[in-house]
Order: C-alpha cells, then sequence, then structure tokens
C-alpha cells in the first residue's frame, strides 16, 4: 500500500505541476506581477492537498503570529522538496535567493523572472554575495520577505548543523528581522527517495530575530535555536503514534538527546 500511495502521489504531484502551468500561464502572465501570486500560491496549497489526500500525510504549520509585517528574512530548515512549497502561501510577497540558471528554463524560468527572484551566479562566492545583497536592499525596500536556506542545501533529518555564514552577512546588511523556520518534513518526504509516508509534518515559524545583532551574535543564537526547536520536533515524530521510518542521522541524533525508540522502530530504506 506504501508503494502505491507513494505511486500515485509522485504522479499527481507532476501532474499538477503540468496542468496548473498549461492552464494558468495566461492568467499568470497577463496579471500584474503581485497578484499573480495566487497561481503559485495554489499550485503550493494543492500540493499538499494531494499529498494528505493521497499519501496521508498531513502538514500543520505554526506560529504564524510570529510573521512581522512588511520586510523580513525566513529562514527555512532544508530538508526536503515540501519545505519548498509549504511556506510562501503564508507571506504576502516572497522572494527566492537561486541560482540564475534556472532562469534560463523555458516556461519555468520565466515563472521566476516574471517575479523578480534573486538570480546569482554561484560561481564565485563572493560576487554572487554582492549580488544577492545589491537585489536583496531593492527587494527589501519594496517590502517584500527574502526566503533563504541557513544551511544551503538540503540535510536530513538529524543531521549535524552546517549553517553558512551568508545568512548572517545579509542579515547585517539588509537590515531586516529574520524569522527561523522548523520542521521535520525529510522523515515524510525524503530527499532523493521514492516513498512519501503517512502522517503530521509539523512545522513551526519561531519568534523573530531582531535587526541589530552582530553577524556572531545573530549567527549563534540562529543556530542554537532552530537546532533546539529542531530536535523538540524530532522527538515528537520519533515517538508519537505510528512514526516513520527514521534515517540513521535521526537515529543517532536522537541517542545524543537521550531518547530511547521503541525496537518496532526501523531505519528508512
Amino acid at each position: 500500500m506504501l508503494s502505491i500511495r507513494s505511486l500515485l502521489f509522485n504522479i499527481a504531484f507532476y501532474l499538477n505541476t503540468i496542468v496548473q502551468m498549461i492552464v494558468f500561464t495566461p492568467v499568470y502572465f497577463l496579471s500584474p506581477r503581485k497578484k499573480a501570486w495566487w497561481v503559485a500560491k495554489n499550485w503550493g496549497r494543492s500540493n499538499l492537498w494531494l499529498q494528505k489526500v493521497i499519501a496521508g500525510t498531513e502538514s500543520r504549520i505554526e506560529g504564524l503570529e510570529n510573521l512581522p509585517k512588511g520586510s523580513f528574512i525566513l529562514a527555512p530548515k532544508h530538508q526536503s522538496l515540501w519545505d519548498t512549497l509549504a511556506f510562501y502561501p503564508y507571506l504576502d510577497d516572497p522572494v527566492y535567493i537561486l541560482k540564475r540558471e534556472l532562469t534560463w528554463i523555458p516556461l519555468f524560468g520565466w515563472y521566476l523572472m516574471k517575479m523578480r527572484m534573486i538570480a546569482i551566479d554561484r560561481a564565485s562566492r563572493s560576487k554572487a554575495l554582492k549580488q544577492a545583497m545589491a537585489i536583496g536592499r531593492e527587494r527589501m525596500a519594496e517590502g517584500r520577505q527574502l526566503i533563504i536556506y541557513p544551511e544551503g542545501t538540503r540535510r536530513p533529518p538529524g543531521a549535524e548543523p552546517a549553517y553558512k555564514w551568508g545568512i548572517a552577512e545579509l542579515y547585517a546588511g539588509l537590515n531586516v528581522p529574520v524569522v527561523p523556520v522548523v520542521h521535520v518534513a525529510g522523515l515524510y518526504w525524503p530527499r532523493r527517495k521514492f516513498f512519501r509516508y503517512p502522517g503530521t509534518i509539523h512545522a513551526r515559524f519561531l519568534k523573530p530575530i531582531e535587526a541589530g545583532l552582530s553577524k556572531d551574535a545573530f549567527h549563534a543564537r540562529l543556530v542554537a535555536e532552530m537546532e533546539a526547536a529542531t530536535d523538540q520536533l524530532l522527538i515528537e515524530a520519533a515517538t508519537g503514534p505510528n512514526p516513520p521510518p527514521l534515517p540513521e542521522t535521526a537515529r543517532k541524533r536522537l541517542a545524543e538527546l537521550g531518547v530511547s525508540l521503541p525496537r518496532e522502530t526501523v531505519a528508512a530504506q
């Protein structure tokens, strides 16, 4: 049953993407940029609904009251494709930092350019940071919300922290609050895996880290708060009813936290 539901969801996910791009493309490109966001937000919400109905995986997002008005940086954990579509529907006018090669993809790249994302050349880190900072200031002046993954690439649940320094530079240079976001979606929608496991993905917007701290103080606080809150969600998922299979990184972290697991809890394949 798990294989069938996973297969059906994966098919539905890509069909939903293709159909919505075809049906809503004229509306998207003829609408004013900010109003056109409803197309992308509808795509995100509809995929979460498909995941609930087909794969049996609910999404519960808490802490919406912690989102400030106007410009800020949203800093989510990055474990899964899930976290690339789950959060922006809650933002007024989000903007991503992404590699410029994505804007060269026909149709998809046009969607990105319509939303005036921050496309950078990642061949040079120093150049990319300068690009992100310069364009980011323009986007913040427009009242937008910058989404950046502090660890850069996707990492499995329970993996050791690997936070990049770039977010501290952006925090200081853009002078806006940062809202950390934690979750353990990688337990249910693992990276580079076929299976989609049933259960409830809990995600939480933490309280904003206000502008004005030193880079070192900000970075230390970001890592400490995000890791503590992520550990809490990991424990809840692993010890709750019907826990998902746990990758080795998650089992190792739980052991470090002194959490004993039921014998029937098996490692994810």
